[in-house]
């Protein structure tokens, strides 16, 4: 619990703040979550760095000593910092040359020490400057929590860099007892960075103050060449915090604004103050909203009626001809159970039920446009974070962003057909830990196909998008010769080029939803994500598969799955 508490206030600490304007340099007038991907990417890169510059300066200015000096009684004093280029060498404990597993970490190290040289000669660290690395930020944020938080252990991995022999490690040691820490493992080898003599890896154990302290006194030593922490329990912002159960997703709820009435003038409702306070109603209520509540209930107006009625009984006169199959098929159902009807909005909750009961998906109240981030997220909990308000009665047939009549007409009932939902669902796996270029690149696939796809049916092109399906100017762009189709291939896909001024002059055309899953998976498995997860449906939880017994109780309810459907085949089988 203390390490996933831990990984949310970093998470917070490096939060998005900025709203998506142009003035915040939001590439484009319409949201969309292509862009919305690329525009957290950009505001992130520069939280990260101001954060980091801030963090910095403070240890500059010693400041941030002040707040970390004392750690419940194992105080160490200033002055008794250790200088470990002046002291002898100490070589009680063995140390092996042949071990190797430090390389499994160099590329990572190296990596952060090029970033840093990259900076530029101006921007390069002083004697007084200790660089601290993102994970540095992390501890001496969690130690100035609090006296607990301070007094915590920590499990940790220091990278050290000699550049005057293996004789230092001995200091190094005789400083890590000196801070009141216990070694647990040591490793080193002959360096191959020109001007190091040996790589050091030491796992240590101690309070995370007395490991700040520690981290300080060994960058002021000349006799290494650099220092790195890794913080184990995967705390660090380099590997993005994701929900594991969908309880958590009551965290990802980071309400970006851009196109709304109350900020843009160009809003068709901006000027209509029923309207804008009417949104601000219907938000408080999604922000309400938590795990394991009933779905609000929403008494919609006349007004938003006849939106409703207007769009759907467009899409109605459109769908058969237009649509896919699968498209057609859920939306007779919902007719045939009463919750497509013209006279009243569907609610959330019907509807959750609905697409429970045919796929395993459900619903919960947002409040308006989420980060892509965490937006993919949900999904991955066969979770669709849907909005409840409607747009403006003067523009009906379109929206500057999503709204409840895009969601319902849109995307509801392709989430009621199996295939569609795990292809749904693999793409909000896929996104759990990604890095920001790879949350651009799954945005992209799910904007021209979730949003914008069109599939072949019988030799003929049909639409499957959501973006298609509840805007009928574009659904019959898309399907005209007056643009370019091309093959889905979501390598190429990921990559292509979005703008928003006018239609798309390109859309990818899947063979069928189990072709796009087939090349989808292949092309998630070539990502840089250290490890696989799965979606464990009886406990809503996603597991990550990361070590041998996880995949070993995988492996047995596999197995026990295989002989149902074994047993099932014999049965079909037998002859009556």
């Amino acid at each position: 619990m203390m390490a996933v508490a831990a990984a949310q206030k970093n998470r917070e600490m490096f939060a998005i703040k900025k709203s998506y304007s142009i003035e915040n340099g939001y590439p484009s007038r319409r949201r969309s979550l292509v862009d919305d991907a690329r525009f957290e990417s950009l505001v992130v890169k520069q939280t990260k760095q101001t954060v980091l510059e801030e963090a910095r300066n403070k240890a500059n200015d010693a400041s941030l000593e002040e707040c970390i000096q004392q750690a419940k009684g194992e105080h160490v004093p200033a002055e008794q910092n250790v200088e470990l280029q002046d002291e002898q060498p100490n070589l009680e404990m063995a140390v092996e040359d042949e071990y190797v597993a430090v390389e499994d970490i160099e590329t990572e190290t190296a990596n952060e020490i090029n970033a840093e040289q990259s900076t530029g000669d101006d921007e390069r660290p002083t004697k007084n400057d200790y660089g601290l690395t993102e994970d540095e930020i992390v501890l001496a944020n969690a130690v100035s929590e609090s006296p607990e938080a301070e007094a915590t252990i920590q499990s940790a991995a220091l990278v050290v860099r000699l550049k005057e022999g293996i004789s230092s490690l001995g200091r190094i040691l005789k400083a890590i007892e000196t801070f009141h820490g216990s070694v647990q493992h040591v490793e080193s080898r002959q360096s191959r960075i020109e001007g190091v003599d040996h790589d050091v890896l030491i796992k240590v154990d101690m309070t995370r103050g007395n490991l700040l302290q520690l981290i300080r006194s060994l960058r002021q030593s000349g006799s290494l060449s650099s220092m790195n922490l890794l913080t184990e329990n995967n705390i660090s912002v380099k590997a993005p915090w994701f929900p594991k159960h969908a309880s958590e997703l009551d965290n990802c709820n980071h309400l970006m604004t851009k196109y709304e009435p109350d900020l843009d003038m160009n809003h068709p409702g901006f000027a209509d103050k029923v309207y804008r306070q009417r949104r601000k109603e219907i938000a408080e209520i999604a922000f309400a909203f938590k795990y394991g509540d009933p779905i609000p209930h929403i008494n919609y107006t006349e007004v938003e009626v006849k939106t409703w009625r207007s769009v759907f009984r467009t899409v109605q006169d459109l769908a058969p001809k237009h649509a896919c199959a699968e498209y057609r098929v859920a939306f007779q159902k919902l007719q045939d159970e009463q919750i497509f009807v013209d006279h009243r909005l569907p609610q959330l909750q019907e509807m959750s039920d609905f697409l429970r009961k045919n796929t395993g998906f459900s619903l919960r109240p947002a409040a308006g446009l989420l980060t892509a981030r965490d937006f993919l997220a949900s999904l991955a909990f066969r979770i669709f974070q849907s909005t409840q308000y409607v747009r403006h009665v003067n523009s009906p047939y379109h929206t500057p962003e999503p709204d409840t009549i895009h969601e319902l007409l849109g995307h509801m009932p392709l989430l009621a057909d199996p295939s569609f939902a795990q292809f749904s669902q693999e793409i909000g796996l896929a996104s759990l830990g990604a890095s920001d270029e790879e949350i651009e690149k799954l945005s992209t696939v799910y904007w021209f196909t979730v949003e914008f796809g069109l599939c072949k049916e019988h030799g003929q092109v049909k639409a499957y998008g959501a973006g298609l399906l509840s805007a009928y100017g574009e659904l019959l762009h898309a399907i005209s010769d007056k643009c370019e189709h091309r093959a889905f291939e979501p390598a190429v896909t990921a990559v292509q080029p979005y703008q928003d001024q006018e239609y798309q002059p390109i859309y990818y055309v899947a063979e069928s939803f189990e072709d796009a899953k087939d090349k989808f998976r292949r092309w998630v498995s070539t990502m840089s994500r250290p490890f696989e997860v799965r979606f464990n449906p009886h406990t809503e939880r996603v597991e990550i598969l990361d070590s041998v017994d996880k995949l070993e109780t995988l492996v047995q309810q596999m197995n026990t799955e295989i002989l149902h459907l074994t047993n099932a085949i014999q049965k079909l089988r037998r002859p009556f």
